[in-house]
């Protein structure tokens, strides 16, 4: 493979995965690199310093897999946009569809003028969320976006306006969001005031509090009921499996044992699988492995691959409370966003991208283990498919056996960097590892970033 670069949009689509960055690691210069040093002096001039960013090296283009940054250096992502290219980095299907489309029609507003690709999507999400109940969508722009509307949705069907969340949540950085967010920094300190009528619920935290679905969801609820009252709480906004809060995957039982709860009182139930849906854990939707069917599903994400495109989902009756020009926003539900969207369900089914996640699960967590053997500071592994973590914690005594780790996350994600291998840190303590690529990390590439994490957690130790 030659390091020759072609654009996608100007080779057939069956070649264009050959035409694409390779597939491997390689680091040529110091990282950041001298055209990366450049263009930051110029972002810090022009560029708010509230847009931070996790490794200042500018990319130029990616494919599958595999940043490249201006000054050559390739880096494997475990990153993904945060969950956004889970099928990968252009993705010929996706940029032919877009591009297609971006020659017919780029903008009408569909509640002006509507269009068909907005209605498939649509059909798609009523075919692939959890249940087998009617079910209509509105399509928006971003996560934050949908858990707005959905609480909205949610406000006008129970005409109630309590909002519960759990503990180490996070949903967004709007104004309501920032509320619902368990952790204040660095998402909504010094933002506020902030939405009121929201109400932060204990969670299940297995690795620490060690009880079971029963036991987490009777605490819960023991909060919903007491605290909150169910006669005023329009909805319970829960991730699957949190994303920001550490990957946190609840114990068995609890999800739908609190969906019993609200079914039973009127409230609704939103599942926020913004970072866990669309494939990502080897079900579309993450709330299949635990048995759960939410009444509304929130998607964003990993739907349209790049394109900016959210939606909310659920049951037709509560989706239809609202009245006639209720939801909508100028630009949700693009028509480009929307082709790529069609075409990321496409890829999906089609390349068979549910197992791909299934087996990057197997080949990540048993390399994983290999090294929890010789590092106690790896207390936790957890998560589903190409959504997995590890939480570090101190070594040695009893005493510091679960104390969080955050310098020897920081330390490895900044080692890591350096050798070619983008990580991500997550957890309310900072002291969670996530990994979080996208399903075209093959397994020699899993391999690869386990010895680059292998000889990290030897720096740190």
């Amino acid at each position: 493979m030659t390091d020759t670069w072609i654009p996608v949009e100007s080779v057939p689509a069956e070649s264009a995965e050959s035409a694409a960055v390779p597939q491997e690691r390689r680091i040529v210069t110091a990282v950041p690199g001298p055209r990366s040093q450049e263009l930051q002096a110029r972002r810090t001039a022009v560029v708010s310093a509230g847009v931070s960013s996790v490794l200042p090296v500018y990319i130029e283009r990616a494919h599958g897999a595999v940043l490249e940054d201006v000054d050559g250096n390739r880096f494997l992502d475990f990153g993904a946009g945060i969950g956004v290219t889970t099928v990968g980095h252009t993705p010929a299907r996706v940029v032919e569809a877009a591009t297609a489309q971006s020659r017919d029609v780029l903008h009408t507003l569909f509640t002006i003028t509507p269009y068909e690709e907005y209605v498939r999507v649509a059909e798609l999400l009523a075919a692939h969320t959890p249940g087998d109940f009617a079910k209509k969508s509105v399509l928006v722009n971003s996560g934050a976006e949908a858990v707005e509307n959905g609480v909205k949705i949610a406000r006008k069907h129970t005409g109630r306006r309590g909002v519960a969340v759990l503990d180490h949540a996070y949903h967004g950085r709007t104004n309501l969001t920032m509320a619902m967010n368990y952790k204040a920094m660095p998402y909504g300190t010094g933002f506020g005031p902030f939405a009121g009528d929201v109400y932060h619920a204990p969670s299940s935290y297995p690795y620490r509090d060690g009880l079971s679905g029963a036991e987490a969801a009777a605490r819960t609820i023991g909060y919903l009921d007491k605290v909150v009252g169910a006669a005023d709480l329009a909805c319970l906004v829960v991730e699957p499996i949190q994303g920001e809060g550490g990957f946190m995957v609840y114990a068995d039982g609890f999800l739908p044992a609190l969906q019993d709860w609200c079914t039973a009182n009127g409230v609704v139930m939103i599942a926020d699988e913004i970072q866990s849906g669309m494939a990502r854990t080897g079900a579309y939707y993450a709330s299949e492995h635990f048995g759960w069917t939410p009444d509304l599903v929130l998607t964003a994400k990993g739907i349209a691959a790049g394109f900016p495109l959210a939606a909310v989902t659920g049951r037709a009756e509560i989706m239809d409370a609202s009245h006639p020009g209720g939801l909508g926003g100028t630009f949700g539900g693009n028509p480009v966003a929307c082709a790529a969207a069609i075409a990321v369900f496409e890829t999906i089914e089609e390349e068979g991208l549910l197992a791909e996640a299934r087996r990057i699960e197997a080949t990540l967590t048993a390399g994983l283990e290999r090294l929890r053997e010789k590092y106690d500071i790896i207390g936790d592994i957890r998560g589903r498919g190409a959504m997995i973590a590890i939480e570090l914690v101190g070594s040695g005594t009893a005493e510091t056996s679960k104390t969080p780790n955050a310098a020897a996350v920081s330390a490895i994600v900044a080692y890591a960097a350096q050798q070619g291998v983008l990580f991500l840190s997550a957890g309310t303590w900072g002291n969670v590892l996530r990994f979080l690529p996208s399903l075209r990390m093959t397994d020699e590439l899993i391999e690869d970033a386990l010895g680059v994490l292998d000889d990290a957690f030897a720096s740190v130790a």
